[in-house]
């Protein structure tokens, strides 16, 4: 005869059945949501604009930065996503773009693929070696003593055809997209890629026919940048200093003499000043100096190329202190524009 079971205890089986079948649905949900928040949730901050990952670093280098630098919300759940996506035998250096909530998937897939996010390096004008390589290396990884130490190296720059002294006319100023982890070796290499695009036939063909050099035409464009406030004059000045070069005149550049004194507050050039025993001293040497006394901008050295064909073969700042000069063909002429200057300055008190 077949037990009846009691209806109570089929209801009891049927609920602790629901039961559990709602708290593994639960725990599923859970870790569902927990592996989904841990993988896609929100996870980068607003505290950093770029993560910058050095040459040679490890996994553990490169977490202690995300950590200190406070990149995620979490750096538990971010080293177990690197972890369990293998992040640890892909590191690669660069600097990478952080985008606030970006998740840890997409942040990681970034950094294991090297998608890094380019430098615009921009420089123009730079005035000493010195401080280019400071520039240089606050924009990208090598640091200025590497650079520099390169700039000084014979046998290095040996190869790309300078010497220390004209090497800066290799950098041409402009703007250039390159990656921040950039060995010094290769930045070299690279800006004297963009310094081979720069002289075209075109330029090369009219450096000829001056009868300089690329690096002459850059080292006269340097004086004709310092000597320069606004650009429309640049081939009038680049004419003057062209008619002095070829008559075997002294250029006399008032900035070149600035630059054998390395005193750049200085206004006023005054006798004593004209004196200095240097390469660089066009007042007491002949033809050009040795190297450029600045990085020269494209508009300088093209003003040189397309210099102003005149007679000129004087000039003095314009008395009304626009950053204009008065030009002269002949001393009398210039000792007049001269005086003028001169007055003016003693007027303003201006006495070096």
């Amino acid at each position: 005869m077949t037990e009846e079971k009691k209806p109570g205890t089929v209801d009891k089986r049927a609920k602790f059945l629901i039961a559990l079948s709602l708290i593994i649905i639960l725990a599923l949900g859970l870790t569902a949501l927990n592996y989904y928040l841990r993988y896609f949730g929100p996870s980068v901050t607003n505290s950093q604009k770029y993560l910058y990952i050095k040459t040679g670093s490890t996994f553990d280098d490169v977490y202690q930065t995300i950590r200190k630098e406070e990149i995620v919300k979490d750096s538990v759940v971010f080293k177990w996503v690197a972890l369990s996506m293998k992040y640890p035998g892909s590191v690669k250096p660069g600097r990478y773009a952080l985008k606030e909530g970006m998740n840890n998937r997409r942040f990681v897939n970034m950094l294991k693929a090297g998608n890094q996010d380019p430098v615009k390096l921009s420089f123009r004008n730079q005035r000493l070696k010195g401080d280019f390589s400071k520039y240089v290396s606050e924009q990208l990884e090598p640091d200025s003593a590497e650079i520099m130490s390169l700039l000084d190296s014979t046998e290095f720059i040996s190869k790309f055809g300078f010497t220390r002294d004209n090497i800066y006319t290799m950098f041409i100023p402009n703007s250039y997209e390159m990656y921040w982890n950039i060995s010094a070796n290769k930045f070299f290499k690279r800006m004297y890629d963009e310094y081979q695009k720069f002289w075209n036939l075109t330029r090369l063909e009219k450096a000829k026919e001056l009868g300089l050099s690329k690096a002459d035409v850059s080292i006269l464009a340097s004086i004709v940048d310092a000597e320069a406030l606004h650009d429309d004059e640049m081939p009038t000045i680049a004419g003057l200093y062209l008619n002095r070069y070829r008559r075997g005149i002294k250029l006399q550049a008032d900035p070149t003499v600035i630059f054998a004194n390395n005193d750049f507050t200085m206004r006023r050039v005054l006798n004593k000043h004209l004196l200095k025993d240097s390469p660089y001293n066009t007042y007491l040497h002949k033809g050009l100096p040795p190297g450029p006394i600045m990085m020269p901008s494209i508009k300088a050295i093209d003003a040189v190329l397309d210099y102003k064909k005149h007679d000129y073969i004087y000039m003095c700042a314009k008395e009304d202190f626009s950053g204009y000069h008065n030009f002269a063909t002949n001393v009398s002429e210039h000792k007049a524009n001269a005086q003028r200057f001169q007055q003016a300055l003693n007027l303003r008190n201006i006495k070096k």
